[in-house]
């Protein structure tokens, strides 16, 4: 079984660089505490490090 990690947007897209806006969308979140559940690979961990303050792991499975 895959590890997974549980990501929540706490953060708007509002007034940010395209670059983060583009990594939200990356990461299947556009709308305020929207959760996602993604696999827990390297490029998943890079996009949630590369925007902290608009993301929270809320938790992780596996």
């Amino acid at each position: 079984m895959a590890k997974t990690i549980v990501v929540k947007q706490i953060g708007s897209p509002i007034r940010r660089p395209a670059d983060q806006r583009a990594t939200l969308v990356g990461l299947g979140l556009n709308k305020m505490h929207k959760t996602r559940e993604l696999e827990d690979t390297p490029s998943v961990r890079g996009m949630v490090n590369k925007i902290p303050h608009m993301v929270k792991i809320i938790e992780e499975r596996g």
